[in-house]
C-alpha cells in the first residue's frame, strides 16, 4: 500500500494559492515543465471517462497581449469597482488584498510568460441544457485544472484561475482558432513564483459549512 507523507501532501493542498502579484514576469518557463504538469492533470477523473478536454498553451507575446486586452475588455470596471466596495466595507481585509492583486494581474497579464486555456468538448450538449448537464461537463474539466495547478505549485510555479476573458469568448475563439463544439472554461496565467512561502488562507471551519444527513 502506498503511504503518502501527509505533512507534505497537506501543505501542498492548503497552500496552493491563486498567485498574481508574486508571479515572476522575468523568468522563462520551460515547455517541458508545462508538459509535465499537463501529463499529470490528464490523470484526473472525468464524466463517463470521456476525457473531452483540450489545452491551449500560449507563449507568443502578441497573442498574450491580445488575450490580455480581451481580459481587460471583459473585466470592464468590475475589478476596480469591487476593490473600492470591499475597501469601503472591510478596510484592510483579505478580500481587499485579493481584489488589489486581481487589478494588478489585469494590468500585467500580457507580461505573464505562459497563458494556459483549458477547454472541454461540448458538441454533444443539447440546446439550453439542464443544470445537471453543465455540472457533468464542468466536473469533467475542473478536476484536471486543479491537478495542473497543484503540479505547478509542487515545481515552484504559480497560477490563478481566471474567467473574465470569456466575456469576449467569440473574439478569443477567433484569436486562438478554437473549433466549434469546444468551449474555453478559464485562462490560467502561469509563471514561477517569487518565493514559495505561501500560507494557509483564512477560511471558515468545515463545521460551519458542512451539513450531515440533511441541510
Amino acid at each position: 500500500m502506498t503511504v503518502f507523507d501527509l505533512a507534505v501532501t497537506d501543505a501542498l493542498l492548503s497552500t496552493t494559492r491563486a498567485v498574481r502579484k508574486r508571479l515572476d514576469l522575468e523568468r522563462p518557463v520551460p515547455r517541458a515543465v508545462i508538459n509535465e504538469c499537463l501529463e499529470l492533470s490528464l490523470q484526473a477523473p472525468t464524466g463517463s471517462n470521456k476525457q473531452g478536454w483540450s489545452w491551449i498553451v500560449v507563449t507568443d507575446a502578441k497573442k498574450r497581449a491580445a488575450l490580455a486586452d480581451l481580459y481587460r475588455k471583459g473585466a470592464g470596471s468590475y475589478l476596480q469597482d469591487a476593490e473600492k466596495e470591499s475597501a469601503a466595507q472591510n478596510g484592510d481585509s483579505q478580500d481587499t488584498r485579493v481584489f488589489s492583486s486581481a487589478v494588478y494581474l489585469a494590468e500585467r497579464l500580457q507580461d505573464v510568460p505562459v497563458h494556459v486555456i483549458p477547454c472541454i468538448n461540448v458538441e454533444h450538449m443539447v440546446e439550453n441544457p439542464p443544470r445537471a448537464a453543465w455540472a457533468g461537463v464542468m466536473g469533467s474539466i475542473f478536476p484536471a485544472i486543479w491537478s495542473f495547478q497543484l503540479a505547478l505549485r509542487a515545481r515552484g510555479l504559480g497560477s490563478a484561475l481566471t474567467t473574465l476573458h470569456l466575456r469576449c469568448e467569440d473574439e478569443a475563439n477567433a484569436l486562438l482558432g478554437v473549433p466549434d463544439g469546444v468551449m474555453q472554461v478559464a485562462l490560467l496565467p502561469v509563471a514561477y513564483t517569487i518565493g514559495t512561502d505561501f500560507k494557509v488562507a483564512k477560511r471558515p471551519p468545515a463545521s460551519a459549512v458542512t451539513h450531515w444527513e440533511q441541510w
